[in-house]
């Protein structure tokens, strides 16, 4: 009975994984960004990953892991607030190394909001340019919508655990 249950969460699980994906990469389409991450940070510590990403010109974001506060990512869930870079590595807070999707993806332009649980940042979603690109006020809006979309699924990734 109990591995049933289990098998039974870890399958709503993927199809949960299978849907922040898709959302991601729909993300991507609507603001013709080259890049979408999802960054969350690791319930048991304060590393942040890299699960779900859309445009990626490598494997490279398997790999980075980040602490909180470091990074745009890890910027971003500190200050629960959202963060641009509109022409990277110039005008920065920090060293450049400190933003390894940046690099890995050779992002020159970014935007990044904060994803909520329970009402804590504990993730956060960019979208990148490889390229020098102003974010237009219209797709923060679609970014806000999508945003609240991610947001219920990682509830429930993490409600049923």
């Amino acid at each position: 009975m109990l591995l049933r249950k289990v098998c039974l969460v870890m399958e709503c699980n993927v199809q949960l994984e299978e849907a922040l994906l898709a959302t991601c990469k729909e993300l991507q389409v609507k603001v013709s960004s080259d890049f979408t991450g999802i960054a969350l940070q690791q319930s048991n510590s304060t590393d942040i990953k890299w699960p779900f990403v859309a445009g990626n010109c490598n494997e490279k974001y398997k790999f980075i892991t980040v602490r909180y506060g470091k990074g745009i990512a890890g910027k971003v869930i500190a200050t629960g607030s959202p963060m641009t870079i509109e022409h990277f590595p110039d005008n920065i807070i920090g060293k450049s190394i400190e933003y390894p999707i940046m690099l890995a993806e050779n992002l020159i332009s970014a935007y990044a909001r904060p994803i909520m649980l329970n009402g804590r940042p504990k993730g956060a979603v960019l979208i990148g340019f490889r390229k020098k690109y102003t974010i237009q006020q219209n797709a923060d809006e679609v970014i806000k919508t999508l945003i609240e979309k991610i947001e219920d699924l990682i509830k429930r990734i993490y409600n049923s655990n």
